[in-house]
């Protein structure tokens, strides 16, 4: 177990206080460590759950030292997160592992003189415990739920108090894997059956070609993915692409498109027919929706390396148009807890940069034609917000629907969307 804490230990680390990129840091870990896949399952709860409950860690680290937490070594403060993370929250692990390899991280490492300050700190929480903040002010749920004040703050701004604590809450839980079925190359009920098979149930979602998968489970090694019939889509994506009710031999502009999941799905909508034009800025994310089509065997899709924050009037007018825009990804911080960590958030350039997609995207669309908006954050300042700012300067269109999934009330990730039509 202490090499599996190791790699969790490096690749905390590796990530520094922002988080970036975590998910790439762990795989990364896992393939130079050589960590077995019946490993992957503890290493990255422990791993995810430091990054997740951060800010609660450290409350609880900071009322057993006399100096800041800012001034403890990163080996001997990720190794303290570990513990008590351990302790709390991992209920399998005992208490006497998760003190006595965290204290031989350090002791292995360059940081060994705090060897001894890592084992008084730790028998000291467990003698005298830690309380936390119980009234909803935005600085104790901050603690209790380890979430930056603004985040919280905004949450209650724009959906109340309840509604705000539901969503922290759920920020905190397990997420799951939803999948969506390649309705091109298979039926819900076959794809049920090959997954038995294959030894991987699914259950199917109540939503059609939709199923659930168990976390923990490496996509990229099932036959079922090698083979395309399935890529992996939140189930309110999948709702929202639906409500542009795609018709055979439609053209579709989707302007933000990687890494596909949106694009594939209209591409099955469509039959694999018509011509789903998916653009996005930079070429790595541009080849991963080129290497998904392939891998889903759909035709009718066309990849192209642009900015849609800037008109191409060459592209043409389209039936359908998909703006899934940059945004803080607020809605899915249980997948991603390294979003809360984020110092560089430029919210008003973030603003600027959706307006700028949506106002293209109107333009593209032909007499009738529908535009989906669509945002994996909760900011209203991101979502109806935009839409109504652009909309009340072109009278010739019009919000048919939209509708917010908010975590804790719906059961999923937080998410928004708007289907706008050209009148």
């Amino acid at each position: 177990m202490l090499n599996q804490r190791k790699t969790v230990l490096d690749a905390l680390i590796s990530v520094g206080n922002d988080y970036g990129y975590s998910n790439l840091v762990l795989q990364k870990a896992f393939d130079e460590d050589g960590v077995p896949p019946e490993e992957h399952a503890f290493v990255s709860a422990l791993f995810y759950g430091v990054i997740d409950r951060r800010i609660t860690l450290d409350y609880i680290i900071s009322l057993f030292i006399a100096k800041p937490i800012g001034r403890i070594k990163p080996v001997t403060l990720n190794a303290l997160r570990m513990a008590i993370f351990q302790i709390l929250y991992m209920d399998k692990v005992p208490v006497s592992a998760a003190v006595n390899e965290s204290v031989k991280l350090v002791k292995y490492s360059k940081e060994n003189y705090n060897a001894s300050f890592v084992n008084a700190i730790l028998r000291n929480f467990l003698r005298k415990g830690a309380v936390l903040p119980e009234d909803n002010s935005a600085d104790s749920l901050k603690i209790r739920y380890s979430c930056p004040t603004w985040i919280i703050e905004s949450l209650i701004s724009d959906y109340g108090e309840d509604n705000a604590i539901k969503t922290l809450r759920h920020y905190l839980s397990a997420p799951q894997i939803t999948l969506r079925i390649n309705t091109t190359a298979i039926t819900d009920v076959e794809f049920c059956q090959r997954m038995d098979e294959n030894g991987t149930p699914v259950r199917l979602a109540e939503f059609p070609n939709a199923a659930i998968l168990k976390d923990g489970v490496d996509v990229r090694q099932l036959e079922t993915y090698k083979n395309g019939l399935f890529h992996i889509q939140d189930l309110p994506s999948q709702i929202a692409v639906s409500k542009l009710n795609l018709k055979v031999g439609e053209r579709v502009l989707d302007m933000c498109a990687a890494p596909g999941g949106k694009t594939f799905t209209a591409a099955q909508y469509a039959q694999d027919s018509g011509r789903i034009v998916a653009c996005d800025i930079f070429e790595h994310r541009v080849n991963l929706i080129v290497a998904g089509a392939q891998r889903l065997k759909l035709s009718n899709i066309t990849c192209l390396l642009k900015d849609s924050s800037v008109y191409d009037k060459s592209l043409g007018s389209f039936d359908a148009v998909i703006c899934d825009v940059p945004c803080s990804g607020l809605g899915v911080i249980r997948r991603k807890p390294e979003i809360k960590y984020k110092e560089n958030l430029d919210l008003p350039e973030l603003d600027s940069t959706q307006k700028k997609i949506l106002s293209n995207g109107l333009k593209y669309l032909k007499p009738g034609g529908r535009l989906l908006y669509s945002t994996c954050t909760l900011r209203k300042a991101e979502n109806e917000h935009i839409v109504r700012a652009c909309l009340d300067k072109c009278a010739e269109y019009e919000v048919e629907y939209e509708h917010t999934f908010l975590p804790g009330v719906d059961g999923t990730d937080g998410f928004y969307f708007a289907i706008v039509r050209s009148r």
